[in-house]
């Protein structure tokens, strides 16, 4: 039987951090928890649209009540304030476990490097690109406790990779060329399909396979040079 991976086999550093989300505001002035929940999808949901069409510094609370069709009025029984409205966003998008990662996706041995690439990108792309782009678009305006969390995030992820690289590789995980290969791939996936707008008439199939095949032939490289 090929050797597989499940959603479960995070790598350690990442790992501990599965569980460590940004702080949502705990509001408890309204009982009925399905209200609560029905009311703060509808905020969320229109946040995320004006947050990527206008920024989060032009948007306003009176912007977010306006499209979302809750009232100015009692917006706050079931949200603190903007940046509480974000946090509960990247928690949802951002951190979604749902989407594995590369180091995730390299212990399963039956897959090739291009083929495990092809799988990051393929699933990053589709799931994440709303939750990446408001992570980055917001970055300046976070509280500073937040920006941390998902430095650390990225920091974990980055070498996390590094040492499922190594192994694929077979060189020392202390090869410093690693971390900028798995800061790398973490930057291609989200940013990878971002300037699609200049290829809007190549098919989304060959965008990924060619820069799936590129990255891993970058990554490849590092084992026929000399160590670092």
């Amino acid at each position: 039987m090929p050797e597989t991976t499940t959603s479960n086999a995070y790598p350690e550093r990442l790992n501990a951090l599965r569980t460590q989300l940004l702080a949502e505001a705990d509001i408890t002035s309204v009982q009925n928890q399905d209200l609560i929940q029905s009311r703060r999808e509808q905020i969320c949901d229109a946040a995320l649209e004006l947050f990527l069409e206008k920024g989060f510094a032009a948007t306003t609370v009176r912007d977010i009540c306006a499209r979302s069709g809750v009232n100015q009025a009692s917006i706050y029984d079931y949200i603190a304030n903007k940046n509480d409205i974000l946090r509960r966003l990247l928690n949802q998008l951002w951190f979604r476990e749902d989407v594995p990662t590369l180091s995730v996706i390299l212990q399963d041995k039956s897959l090739s490097l291009e083929a495990a690439i092809e799988k990051y990108f393929r699933e990053s792309w589709a799931m994440k690109r709303k939750g990446t782009l408001l992570a980055y678009r917001c970055v300046p305006h976070m509280q500073p406790e937040d920006r941390q969390a998902l430095h650390a995030r990225e920091h974990a992820a980055m070498k996390d990779l590094a040492d499922q690289l190594s192994v694929r590789l077979g060189l020392a995980t202390q090869d410093r060329r690693l971390d900028i290969m798995g800061n790398l791939m973490v930057f291609l996936s989200a940013f990878g399909p971002m300037r699609d707008w200049l290829i809007r008439d190549v098919p989304d199939d060959v965008i990924l396979r060619t820069i799936s095949t590129g990255a891993a032939a970058m990554v490849r490289s590092l084992a026929a040079e000399h160590p670092a």
